[in-house]
């Protein structure tokens, strides 16, 4: 029937009315919510009243273990920590890594709290933790502990609106590391009017405008024409799980919840974010794009995998 289309707000209390708004309608599927802090107190009524959510930004490890009916098509938080870290290794060969992030942000903390866990495997050495809170705008005394260690890589796995005021007064802390990001970046270079900050900064993300894919390139064409501009990864996150519920229901033959469960549990789906198959706690498994800033746009360095 078109469906329903509700506003959480990125408030916990707003998704909850937003939730039984869109409920009203006795959907079969519900498609969000975006923020973990906001989907997870949905996943958590969605499973006791047995609703099909599949979420496409919350990425809190918690989201999926809500309930069976619970799914999502986004990196889980351990994912792209442990990745990254992984990454500074393999690939930069670091030897040293700072982390500055959020500890008011469930998404943060578990980006953080992976990061250290593989840096340890790994013998890369975690020379500075440095935290603040929301709202915070000052990240200088932060940032000068950071620059006095002189780090290989700093990880800052925060939201691009608290990235561009880092990045910021990371320069004039006279900080040198190779910025290392996740996909909460997306979006960062509109918010910040000297890009140079940002020169050679490395981040994941789960989508690349620079894909080759003619799927990709067929969604980036549509979606510029309808928006005016370029989709970002969460865009395009959002369009794969609409589709994949379609292919769900096709494979499932009927829109009961049950066989569409049923059908995404075991489904191998081709999206504009990769090929995507689910493992037994209903996440996704798919490969990272690993994205560079430089010249004041995003550059394709390389599909990724763990442990490659």
């Amino acid at each position: 029937n078109g469906g329903k289309v509700a506003d959480d707000a990125k408030d916990a209390k707003q998704a909850m009315n937003a939730y039984n708004k869109v409920m009203a309608d006795s959907p079969e599927a519900i498609v969000g919510s975006f923020f973990s802090s906001v989907t997870l107190p949905m996943a958590e009524q969605a499973s006791k009243d047995g609703m099909l959510l599949l979420a496409t930004g919350a990425t809190n490890a918690d989201v999926t273990l809500k309930g069976d009916t619970i799914f999502r098509n986004c990196f889980i938080d351990p994912y792209q920590g442990e990745t990254m870290a992984d990454y500074a290794v393999k690939k930069l060969n670091a030897k040293t890594a700072a982390i500055l992030y959020n500890t008011s942000d469930d998404y943060s903390v578990g980006l953080t709290e992976a990061f250290e866990k593989t840096a340890k495997e790994l013998n890369l050495n975690v020379v500075a933790k440095e935290s603040y809170a929301k709202g915070d705008v000052d990240f200088k005394s932060q940032l000068t502990k950071i620059a006095g260690q002189n780090p290989d890589v700093l990880f800052i796995p925060v939201y691009y609106e608290d990235v561009a005021l880092i990045v910021q007064q990371a320069k004039s802390a006279g900080l040198t590391a190779q910025l290392l990001g996740a996909d909460g970046w997306d979006g960062v270079l509109d918010k910040v009017d000297d890009k140079s900050v940002l020169e050679g900064a490395l981040y994941c993300s789960g989508f690349s405008v620079q894909s080759k894919d003619e799927k990709v390139q067929e969604f980036i064409k549509k979606y510029t024409e309808k928006y005016g501009e370029a989709p970002k990864g969460f865009s395009a996150q959002g369009y794969d799980a609409a589709y994949l519920l379609v292919q769900a229901i096709k494979e499932a033959g009927s829109t009961d919840k049950a066989a569409v469960v049923d059908a995404i549990k075991n489904i191998s789906f081709e999206g504009v974010t990769g090929k995507i198959v689910f493992d037994e706690e209903r996440n996704p498994i798919k490969g990272v794009v690993i994205n560079k800033l430089t010249g004041g746009n995003v550059e394709y360095v390389e599909s990724y995998e763990k442990g490659q």
